[in-house]
């Protein structure tokens, strides 16, 4: 049988994740709430042309 408390004192997590978390938070993705906003606002985004 498992011993959680051991198995959890042994565990480390991985370089590759914290680099991954790492890029993932410093960069700056749009996200639905910025869309939303952007549409709300009657903005248009850069890559956009206007109608």
């Amino acid at each position: 049988m498992l011993n959680y408390e051991e198995e959890l004192a042994k565990f480390q997590p991985s370089l590759e994740i914290d680099q991954a978390e790492e890029a993932i938070l410093n960069n700056d993705l749009t996200d639905l709430s910025d869309l939303l906003e952007q549409v709300i606002t009657g903005k248009r985004t850069e890559g956009r042309r206007e109608r």
